[in-house]
């Protein structure tokens, strides 16, 4: 399992997963993306500090780590990264996404998937106070969020979060609304059932090639970031879906050994 984290934020919001019995049963990898946590800022941030550009470094990982199946477990940002790669990365053997809407390009698709609200603008703002951070703290990982995840907002470079913001604008990257609607990878919806960001009834709404358990997952009393709030409720689903998706890398990789010596 690959995690990848949200804007701002840092590998070691996935603590609760790598602390849990999945550890014990699957192979946990967490990075942290450039200008985020213990990575540096990029010498690039133009090419870097966009979906495709995240992206770009993931498959990178994978290719060091020398990986052929991988199931990537998306938060927020990451999230939208783990979709980017499912147009493009045939090791990815499943998807699980939170808090993370599959917006078509453009405005329209933005204003469609995200709740309109105000502090929405805080993860498309570039240097941020003290009581922004605060602010975005708590929306992203509840109401008492730990000293380490606050920091790694305070960390983060700040001029991701403008070129961030500017590239989804424009549109940079896949239609992540088409590619979900056609990627014949299982794809595992899950969110808070106080989300704050992405509309919930967007995400119950769109027509998944191949949604895992035919339905979109909801953690009662959680947020942004189910994982951290309610992480015994999370793991039992995420331990389901990774068996599922080892099951489909197995049939798939033998039905691609068939056509190669049929």
């Amino acid at each position: 399992m690959l995690f990848l984290h949200g804007n701002s934020s840092s590998s070691a919001v996935f603590a609760r997963q790598f602390e849990s019995e999945l550890a014990s049963r699957y192979r946990l990898i967490a990075l942290d993306l450039p200008g985020h946590g213990a990575s540096e800022d990029a010498d690039d941030p133009k090419a870097a500090y966009t979906i495709p550009g995240f992206a770009n470094t993931v498959a990178e990982v994978l290719d060091a780590l020398a990986i052929d199946h991988v199931a990537i477990i998306g938060w927020s940002l990451g999230g939208h990264i783990g979709i980017e790669l499912l147009e493009r990365d045939a090791r990815i053997a499943g998807l699980m996404i939170m808090g993370t809407p599959p917006i078509s390009r453009g405005i329209f698709g933005i204003l469609r998937g995200f709740q309109p609200q105000f502090d929405l603008t805080l993860t498309t703002k570039g240097r941020l106070t003290r009581r922004e951070m605060d602010r975005l703290a708590r929306l992203c990982f509840g109401d008492a969020p730990p000293q380490e995840l606050r920091d790694a907002i305070a960390r983060t470079d700040w001029r991701m979060r403008k070129i961030l913001g500017h590239g989804l604008m424009m549109g940079a990257g896949v239609d992540q609304k088409k590619a979900v609607e056609h990627s014949p990878v299982p794809l595992a919806v899950v969110n808070g059932e106080r989300e704050p960001f992405a509309r919930l009834e967007y995400l119950a709404g769109l027509d998944y090639a191949n949604l895992w358990d035919g339905q979109c997952h909801i953690v009662p009393g959680a947020g942004h970031a189910p994982f951290l709030e309610a992480p015994e409720q999370f793991n039992g689903l995420l331990g389901r879906f990774i068996d599922d998706a080892a099951a489909f890398a197995v049939i798939n990789q033998t039905s691609s050994l068939g056509r190669r010596h049929g």
